[in-house]
């Protein structure tokens, strides 16, 4: 039997919410936190994750970042990943405070932008002993460049310029849509496959928001995971990446992997950046579960 218990814990005064999913046991167990991509809440495919994990008799812990979904924060629907990644962090020392929970077997899963975001936290917290990052951003300078013009760089530079300094002046801070394939409309995902499945994860989400602050973008330009990699040196790492994507670019990912020197694995599935929570779902989500199972319950 597996409880679903709706928890939250706080976080530089505010309370982040989520799913802890229990499975029976007479002794304390492993535990795994797991946390979405770019604007993206729980409550839909992120629960299929965490209740396959929970399936191998490991605590999973599904959560929304602050300012998303069911977390509290403000400006709403603002990402910032360095706030991100201290959610993360702060889903681990909750944890660690569960009396049913083994405080030094926690593992962390995530992915798109929250794969990004478990190889910093890999790489800077000790706690963490497991890591699964699925089509992990690694450079999103890099990813961003190689997808927009040098015309479309320049005139996305000065929009984050001319929103900046209206920010400083006061203003508040404008948005943007996540997803549309209208050609005439400014959105962050402009490609038929993003329109595809943020709708179809809208749909059993209804806390999902087709809209980001455009500072998120800004600051989603500056963010780099692939920084971090030299300094994952003993955490077991299951990277999933899918051989034709575009979005979180593959060659990065492929690049990333061969530099880190931690005990390692590469699963590639044929497709494009959502074939892994789509026709893979199930063939990923066990693939993960099992690579907890492996490292965390010993």
């Amino acid at each position: 039997m597996i409880d679903a218990i709706n928890v939250e814990f706080p976080v530089d005064g505010d309370f982040i919410r989520g799913t802890l999913y229990l499975p029976e046991s007479t002794k304390k167990i492993p535990a795994v936190a797991l946390a979405h991509g770019w604007a993206m809440v729980a409550g839909g495919d992120l629960e299929d994750y965490a209740l396959q994990v929970a399936t191998r008799g490991i605590a999973a812990l599904s959560f929304d970042y602050r300012n998303l979904g069911k977390s509290d924060g403000k400006p709403r629907q603002h990402l910032d990943p360095h706030r991100q990644v201290e959610d993360f962090k702060a889903a681990i020392s909750f944890l660690r405070t569960q009396k049913t929970i083994n405080p030094d077997q926690i593992g962390i899963w995530g992915s798109s932008y929250g794969g990004g975001h478990v190889l910093t936290v890999a790489a800077t917290d000790p706690r963490v002993r497991c890591v699964v990052s699925q089509v992990p951003t690694i450079s999103s300078w890099r990813a961003a460049t190689s997808k927009l013009n040098s015309e479309e760089l320049t005139d996305q530079c000065q929009r984050f310029i001319r929103e900046r300094e209206s920010s400083f002046a006061g203003a508040p801070l404008s948005l943007q849509k996540t997803i549309g394939i209208n050609p005439s409309e400014v959105v962050t995902y402009p490609d038929k496959d993003s329109y595809d499945y943020m709708s179809s994860q809208g749909a059993r989400c209804p806390e999902w928001k087709d809209y980001t602050t455009l500072s998120s973008l800004e600051l989603a330009r500056n963010y780099e995971p692939g920084a971090y990699i030299y300094r994952i040196k003993n955490t077991p790492t299951l990277m999933i990446i899918a051989s034709r994507d575009t979005t979180t670019p593959h060659e990065l990912q492929r690049d990333a992997f061969a530099a880190m020197t931690c005990p390692k694995e590469l699963i590639e599935i044929e497709g494009g950046h959502y074939v892994v929570y789509q026709e893979a779902l199930d063939k990923t989500s066990n693939l993960a579960a099992d690579w907890f199972k492996k490292h965390l319950c010993k």
